[in-house]
């Protein structure tokens, strides 16, 4: 359901796109595997609440965000947390849990992209599900989502991802 709206979307607004089929993926870095596609492509869309109201925050696969930049891009915004699903599961209506695609356009809310993606010539996301992404030029998103382009992404802490496997 949320995959055929994304596409209406795109279709009617002229985007061109190719849809990619995998088998069942839950993180963003093992779907950019899925779809043999570099982790840094791969956009990751984080549900946050920024100063009390849903928004999404997209960086690579290969980072995380960082809710202090986030803030600050928000216009200094000290109000700044991921959501909790709770908070947002009717939001996303038709998307899997863990699949929102990075069009806050469609769900009435902002999205903050960050920098490193807009410097690529394309990227790829959810498409609503945990078997279909969506391969698009940046330009073209960025045309359609009117994100707000910012720094707010960090590399992960490795040592707290060690210290949760041990």
């Amino acid at each position: 359901m949320a995959t055929q709206r994304i596409r209406e979307f795109l279709d009617g607004n002229h985007a061109r796109y190719v849809l990619i089929s995998h088998s069942p993926a839950y993180t963003a870095q093992e779907v950019a595997q899925s779809v043999h596609v570099p982790g840094k492509y791969m956009a990751k869309t984080v549900v946050v609440v920024v100063d009390g109201r849903l928004a999404l925050a997209v960086v690579s696969a290969t980072k995380e965000v960082d809710l202090g930049r986030l803030g600050a891009a928000a216009g200094d915004v000290p109000d700044v947390r991921l959501a909790n699903p709770h908070e947002f599961v009717d939001r996303f209506t038709g998307c899997q849990l863990g699949t929102v695609p990075p069009f806050g356009i469609l769900f009435g809310t902002d999205t903050y992209v960050d920098r490193d993606l807009a410097r690529l010539d394309a990227i790829v996301f959810n498409a609503g599900t945990h078997t279909e992404v969506i391969s698009m030029t940046f330009a073209d998103y960025r045309r359609l989502a009117h994100p707000r382009l910012a720094t707010i992404a960090r590399e992960p802490d490795r040592s707290r991802a060690m210290s949760i496997q041990i």
